[in-house]
């Protein structure tokens, strides 16, 4: 029971770790642009780094930030064995790759809101899980061209989807974890939507 407990702790640290690691400022770093904390919302995620104008180094950095929280599932899910919607680490694994996004230990714990490590981690976790979510996000979108207000909602329903399709598995704590955490780092967001001041697509933050 303790080693099973040791290698779980060891999981979850070596996803963190793994989600610390921000596409925007290496990305933003290989291409020459200026630091994604240094302008902007400040954010180190690929809307920010859109405000360059840079189309290539947002698409990297929506990639990278995915492919990292897809990577911590799969990963686990290789050296456990362990299904990744029935198992314990893989669900663990994925909710703290998103909280390294978030939190990164590589830079002073300010990183980004988890849009796409997220999206990258419930495709891993299960795929129709994964394309609900990312079409709960597309039809806000379209809908209200708010990204922050797409991001919120779609974090909500992921939950829903996730216990509708599963029930009480591991997987459904996780993306609830997740979802919270997404919801308090767009607090800003909801608050400014709320006064109807928050940004849609194509208008300057006010």
């Amino acid at each position: 029971m303790q080693s099973v407990l040791i290698e779980s702790v060891l999981i979850a640290l070596a996803a963190y770790l793994l989600g610390s690691i921000s596409f925007a400022v290496l990305v933003s770093k290989a291409m020459g642009l200026p630091d994604p904390h240094s302008y902007g919302s400040k954010n180190p995620g690929a809307t920010n780094v859109l405000r360059t104008g840079n189309k290539l180094a947002a698409g990297l950095t929506l990639l990278g930030d995915a492919g990292k929280g897809a990577l911590a599932v799969g990963l686990t899910v290789l050296y456990t064995g362990e299904s990744p919607v029935s198992g314990f680490d893989a669900p663990l694994a994925g909710a703290m790759a998103f909280l390294g996004h978030l939190y990164p230990v590589y830079h002073g714990f300010k990183g980004g809101k988890g849009v796409a490590t997220a999206a990258g981690v419930l495709l891993a976790l299960n795929v129709w899980l994964g394309l609900a979510s990312l079409a709960t996000f597309g039809i806000i979108v379209a809908f209200f061209r708010m990204i922050s207000l797409a991001s919120v909602i779609s974090a909500v329903f992921a939950v829903c989807y996730a216990f509708f399709l599963f029930g009480a598995q591991p997987i459904v704590p996780a993306v609830g974890a997740m979802a919270l955490l997404l919801v308090w780092r767009h607090r800003e967001n909801v608050g400014r939507i709320f006064r109807g001041v928050e940004p849609r697509l194509g208008e300057k933050k006010a």
